[in-house]
């Protein structure tokens, strides 16, 4: 299946966000947008969630490529200049939701490899790996940390 038409320019962005280490700041762009997903929402959640322990350096178990795919779909879903723009009421979300759809079967294998690592976790130990702390700034510097 061919990416979504578009999407393509957003691979190479989401190479030089993760090599530059301003994840954070997507996550939490992600965050503050997610809501209005719908029934998008748990697969945001995620894909966000995958983002968060990889970040934190608790989950490696995903290849660079499905990683790289996610981030694009994340950036693309906060965009606000892509195939539709999402100030266009009643429409403006579609193509993200197209967009997310396809990157959720293109990374399928990984995101239930992914299911399976986070069942396996206790409670304790989930709420550290994706809590999304006050700002990005501090999710930057729990990377630093020893």
């Amino acid at each position: 299946m061919s990416a979504p038409w578009n999407f393509a320019r957003f691979l190479p962005l989401a190479e030089r966000l993760l090599s530059r280490g301003r994840l954070p700041a997507l996550l939490f762009a992600v965050a503050r947008k997610g809501p209005k997903l719908g029934k998008m929402r748990d697969d945001l959640r995620l894909m966000q969630s995958l983002c968060l322990a990889w970040w934190r350096g608790e989950y490696r178990a995903i290849s660079t490529k499905a990683l790289v795919t996610i981030v694009a779909g994340l950036l693309y879903f906060v965009s606000p200049i892509d195939a539709i723009p999402d100030w266009i009421l009643g429409v403006g979300f579609l193509d993200d939701i197209a967009v997310l759809g396809w990157v959720m079967k293109t990374v399928a294998d990984e995101l239930a490899r992914f299911k399976a690592w986070r069942d396996s976790q206790s409670p304790e130990r989930l709420r550290k790996v994706e809590r999304l702390p006050d700002s990005p700034e501090a999710l930057r510097l729990e990377r630093s940390a020893p």
